[in-house]
This record gives C-alpha cells, structure tokens and sequence, in this order.
C-alpha cells in the first residue's frame, strides 16, 4: 500500500509540475537545468501561493535551531521555513562565519525532517576579509570597509563590476568560499531558498542602494553568474529581497535584476508595517512569480492577510518571537490559511515535493510528542482536597521513538526538592523503577490516534509485614497548539481512589 501511495504521490506531482511549468513561463527556474529538487521546492511555492502562507523562523548560526525550537514552544506550531544565514563576525559571536558546516549539516537534518530551508549572507565586503563587524568601527578607514554596513566608494564599486581588478578577483574568492557549501547542500539533494544581498534598495548594507551600470543589480546579476553558470549550482531558487520603499531612491523598479535572475520577489517588514501599496508594487513587477515576507520583526495579522492572500510565507527574525503575543499568534494559527510544518495542508502538499526527490515521506499522524520542560498550573488544574502535595511541580520529558524519559522535581517543603527519573518504552513493555524507595512496574503506550499516551503503573508497598498495592493511571494530552500538557490522573490504592486532572505550561525560556 506504501508503494502504490509513493508512486501515486509521484504521478500527481508529475502532472502538476509539468502543467504548471509547461503552460506557465514565469514558472521555470531562473537556473538552466535547475535540479530536481529545486523544482519540486518553487512547484510546492507556486502550489501554495494565494492559499496559504507559510510560518518561518530565522537561527542565529550559533543558535542551530534553538530560535525555531523556542518559535514552536511559545507559539504553539513549528514553522515549515527554517532560515539561517552564512554568517561575517568572528568566533564566539551569534553571527559567526565559523559556523558554515555545522549550518549546513543542520539544514540537512531540517529537510529531512520536512522543513524548507533559506540561507541568507550578510556579504563580507571585497575590501576586507573575514570575520568583519556589523557595523564600521569609529575612525576605521573608510576605504577599508570592514564590516557589512557602510558604504564602498563609487570607484571600489565600479572595480566590484569589472572583471581583472583586484577588488574583483577578492570578491570571487569570497563567493567561492559560499559555493563550497551551497555545493556540499547539492550533493545532499537540499534545494535552498537563496536570498542573497538582502534589503538591496536600503542604503545600509555596502552592496545597497546603487543605481545605474555599477549598480546593486548588476552585483546581483554577477552573483548569479558565479554562482549558475561558473560554479553549476543548481539547487537555488533565487530570492530576489528589498526593503520598504519608504523614501525616494527605494522603488523597486529601480533594483529589479530582470526576470531571468529570480524566482520569487521579497519584501522585509518590521514595525508591521504592511502597506497594500508594497504588496500591490511587487504583484504588479512580479509578471505571475510568487511573493514573500523574507524578513518580518511581527507575522502579518489575519487581516492582512484577507486583504494580502499572496504572501507565499514569512520568516521572524531571530530573537523576535516574542514581539507577538501567544494571543496573537491563536489568531494567526487558527486561521486556515496559515500552515505550520506539522499541519495536514502542508504534509500533502509536501509529500508530491519529497517524492520527486526521492525523500521519505511525512506521517500525517505523527504520534504526539511531550518532550520540552513543563511547569504545574496549579490554578487551570482540578485538584482534590489534598491539594498539590506530593505532585510533581515540574517535568523535563525527553521523547524519542521508542522511549519517553521523565524527570520530574517535587516541592519538599522541609529539604532540597525532590527528583526521581524513569524511563518508559513505548511499545506496552514493563519499565522497572523506585517509588518512595518501593519498586513499582510501569507501561506507557501510544493511544491508536497517536494522540494520548497512557501509562498504567503498580506499586508493591510493604509496611510491618503487610503489603499493599497502589494502581495509577494517567492519560497524557497536548493542548493549546501544544502549549499545554494535561495529564489526568486516577490512582486506586487503600487510602481510597484520587481523580486529579494536572495542567502543565510548557517553559520557553
């Protein structure tokens, strides 16, 4: 049955990828011989485009995923886009170039999971070398910029652009050092969504803001040939990325590399500043191609997005999760529209995609997984009249697919809080541990629905030659987008039966 859904997902793909790429020219990859993945990858985006939007979470590379893991607990949704950049400053710092390989075993492991991954450069200037600042240090000389912001002098620019200078020849060594990577991501079968020099129609990036011959556009289109046609990338679906045109010598047009360079136009918001007239300026220069929010300080709200349906996806900045309340974010993920990695409308439409790049396919029913620290809620819980003593006032659930690991810390009012540890296989299996020093047997398994894990546990108490037992079960439940872990919890010993339901908040910081 497997096999026949994995080829029937193939076919599907098939026909729709070559209806949509035969019959539509703004459609095909802007690179020649584009790799199956990266057609699969801008298919899935055209795909979607107009129907849902996409949620994104920008990592530190120090960070990994730790910015995408904190996104999922606070807001309740792992995002599908996983975004990173390659990096400038020196070791130890959050944007540190030294972390290139482990980004791009990370973003192997991400498209494997089903996330769809973007890189980003904040480009070293050709007039330095690596690591440099984000911002010029005071009484630097400025015609050794040494940081990503600042500007070149127009002659620097002019010698960026013309092949045999020296500025040229230090420019193409940087690049090279990128297409290392971006090559060790093609061996892989990783499509990238590549958005180089970001924000290109702001002043405050060295490459921005220039117009004419040796303008930032013409930068753009050299990138493109280094990279398509000297380098043989074919995994990049090109990202082509401005700023708001909130001043005069920001309009868009004045950027545009031209249809043959890109495959989908983005804008970055912050402060929410969701004109119509930006949507509207890059629908009508887009000629059909899909539309982003590359980079947004706050998620455009259900309302704009009613009036703005074509926002493909977006993408938080790193360290900005927080700018959306949790209530905020129940808006967004209620909406239909919006799709998280774990999301049905996201699996079906990924799985045409991963079955074209011979990537397995994704469960719809993933079993549910409680893995993250909770801390008790004594208010949302229903306690008997014993109250929250000798509860466990926090768990730190490690879960994996055989097993869940269960720490759990309780409150003694008279010594050092209490931790006990134990570990339970998933399969029904009996796991062994200690219960106030008695042995006690325990089995946690699945419900059907993957949904519920139920554990049932026996405790042997023998006290002055008697013995008893004590019989405890509990039903384990994610709610809240996630956010809240329910336990209910009925034990059955002599002192009689107890009915409890434990609500715990998951800790995001």
């Amino acid at each position: 049955m497997k096999i026949r859904q994995h080829i029937f997902a193939i076919a599907i793909f098939v026909l729709a990828a070559s209806s949509l790429f035969g019959q539509n020219e703004t459609a095909k990859p802007a690179t020649p011989n584009a790799s199956p993945e990266a057609k699969a990858l801008l298919w899935l985006i055209y795909n979607l485009s107009g129907k849902y939007t996409l949620t994104g979470q920008h990592n530190y590379p120090m960070a990994g995923d730790r910015n995408s893991v904190f996104a999922t607990n606070y807001s309740g949704k792992p995002p599908v886009i996983w975004s990173i950049d390659f990096g400038f400053a020196k070791e130890g710092d959050q944007d540190s170039y030294r972390m290139r390989q482990a980004s791009v075993r990370e973003a192997i492991r991400q498209n494997k999971m089903g996330s769809l991954v973007t890189f980003c450069w904040h480009a070293v200037p050709p007039t330095a070398n690596e690591p440099v600042t984000f911002q010029p240090i005071p009484g630097a000389d400025p015609n050794a910029l040494a940081s990503v912001q600042g500007r070149l002098t127009d002659d620097q620019f002019k010698d960026l652009l013309t092949p045999g200078t020296a500025l040229y020849q230090h420019w193409t060594a940087q690049v090279d050092t990128i297409a290392f990577y971006l090559k060790e991501l093609q061996k892989a079968h990783v499509a990238i969504l590549w958005r180089p020099y970001h924000e290109m129609n702001g002043n405050w990036f060295w490459w921005g803001n220039r117009v004419g011959q040796y303008g930032t556009a013409a930068l753009y289109r050299q990138l493109f040939d280094r990279l398509v046609n000297h380098h043989k990338l074919t995994n990049l679906v090109w990202v082509w990325s401005v700023d708001r045109p909130t001043r005069a010598g920001m309009e868009f047009t004045n950027f545009y590399p031209g249809n043959n360079y890109l495959d989908i136009l983005a804008l970055d918001v912050y402060g929410s500043d969701f004109k119509k007239d930006y949507y509207d300026g890059l629908i009508s220069l887009s000629n059909g191609k899909p539309i982003t929010l590359a980079e947004v300080g706050t998620p455009p709200s259900p309302e704009i997005l009613e009036s703005q349906p074509k926002w493909s996806y977006w993408v938080i900045w790193a360290g900005m999760t927080r700018n959306t309340s949790r209530k905020q974010y129940d808006a967004l993920l209620n909406d239909s529209r919006v799709l998280g990695r774990d999301d049905s409308a996201y699996i079906n439409a990924v799985n045409g995609m991963r079955a074209a790049t011979s990537l397995p396919q994704l469960a719809l029913n993933k079993p549910a997984d409680f893995t993250g620290e909770w801390i008790l809620n004594e208010d949302k819980s229903s306690l008997d009249g014993a109250g929250a003593s000798n509860l466990a006032a926090k768990l730190k659930i490690a879960q994996d697919n055989s097993q869940v690991a269960v720490q759990k810390t309780f409150i003694e009012e008279w010594e050092d809080n209490r931790i006990t540890n134990e570990k339970l296989s998933l399969n029904g299996t009996e796991s062994q541990s200690e219960y106030y020093g008695f042995p006690r047997i325990s089995t946690a398994q699945l419900s059907a629905g993957q949904d519920t894990l139920k554990i049932n546990s026996k405790v042997s108490i023998n006290r002055g030659g008697s013995s008893t037992t004590m019989l405890n079960t509990e039903a384990w439940a994610l709610q809240n987008h996630g956010r809240e872990l329910c336990i209910t919890q009925t034990a059955d010993s002599p002192q009689g039966k107890r009915k409890i339901i434990l609500v715990y908040e998951k800790a995001t910081l």
